[in-house]
């Protein structure tokens, strides 16, 4: 997604002489015009304008008189392909992105073909006893675990590489020799990968606190657990942090669970209403964070502490613990029944 969208943002009221600046100016070839509620009434190219001026229009009449009322959009979670596909299909440049109605984001396709790169540092989480999949995890440390013809980590790396990551941390403590046997520095794969080492295990949270000081000073870190398969758009993700200019955030799923029973309410002993087996939705903590320095540096070296709990700690302080909703495939390789699933899944994801 574009990090500039917000400043191709116009009123209907805004005259056709400022639509050509932005254009101009901000290099998106577009400006988005959009009500009081930020909801798109239209689109405006400089086609729009060129069509509009040879129609005699001058360049103070309003935008609404040349806009394209009825553009093409997408909802701000679909795939990166399917944008690819519907742009090249419709033959535009570029797709707004919305969310509930209101404009969100604009993506290009030259950003979708565009590879960026980021320096923010990958932290992974690599170091449990994955005790509910032994007798697999006897000889294997959980991560190392192949789903496919690749260990779990291996995958996991390499959907970041394709994101455009390229600097890597790795916690570790049950047998970490294998892991390091098997990236080493990262230089085969094109990347940086430091091995920091719990000597005891220190809870999620708690292994930050062994990060070295030679970590960017002003970058978020992106934190995941290294047993999590899945799609997830970390380049999303952390525009979305950054947008924020959040202290944390949380990626989150959400989780049905239905009431196995018709369940009744009441005042006193008079029935009120009557909802068979009703399905509840909760949203679940995914395993995966963006952390500002700011909470980074407040782990001190080898304290135990679990990833929740320090953001807690955090809220309490502030209000800028966000959480980011995600729809795209997550599976955590924790049980027998998920390491089977994984084994199916890998070759349909796009991932192996």
């Amino acid at each position: 997604m574009s990090h500039s969208w917000k400043k191709i943002l116009i009123s209907p009221e805004s005259s056709i002489i400022q639509a050509l600046k932005i254009i101009d100016n901000e290099a998106l070839r577009v400006a988005l015009v959009v009500d009081e509620n930020q909801r798109l009434a239209g689109v405006v190219t400089d086609g729009d304008i060129r069509r509009g001026i040879l129609n005699g229009l001058t360049l103070d009449t309003a935008v609404s008189e040349i806009m394209n009322t009825s553009p093409i959009t997408a909802c701000v979670n679909t795939p990166k392909k399917e944008l690819i596909k519907l742009m090249e299909t419709r033959s535009i440049l570029s797709i707004p992105l919305v969310e509930n109605g209101a404009v969100v984001g604009l993506e290009t396709l030259h950003h979708l073909f565009e590879q960026p790169t980021y320096d923010n540092p990958v932290f992974i989480m690599a170091g449990g006893f994955g005790t509910r999949l032994r007798p697999l995890t006897d000889n294997c440390p959980k991560p190392m675990l192949k789903i496919g013809d690749k260990p779990i980590l291996e995958t996991l790396i390499r959907s970041f590489i394709s994101a455009g990551f390229n600097n890597f941390y790795i916690s570790t403590h049950y047998m970490p020799e294998q892991i390091k046997a098997h990236f080493g520095d990262g230089k085969e794969l094109g990347i940086n990968i430091t091995y920091v080492h719990e000597e005891s295990p220190l809870g999620t949270g708690g292994a930050l606190g062994l990060l070295p000081d030679c970590l960017p000073k002003d970058l978020p870190l992106i934190m995941i657990n290294g047993d999590v398969l899945t799609k997830v758009d970390f380049q999303r993700l952390l525009a979305f942090h950054e947008e924020n200019q959040a202290d944390a955030t949380m990626c989150v799923r959400e989780y049905d669970y239905q009431v196995p029973y018709g369940v009744i309410n009441g005042e006193g002993n008079k029935i009120t209403s009557m909802v068979e087996k009703p399905i509840q939705r909760f949203f679940v903590n995914a395993g995966i964070y963006v952390v500002s320095p700011k909470v980074i540096k407040s782990v001190p070296e080898n304290h135990k502490i679990d990833m929740p709990t320090l953001l807690e700690q955090h809220m309490q302080e502030s209000d800028n613990i966000l959480m980011f909703p995600i729809h795209e495939y997550w599976l955590d390789i924790g049980r027998m029944d998920d390491f089977n699933r994984a084994q199916a899944d890998i070759h349909t994801l796009g991932l192996d």
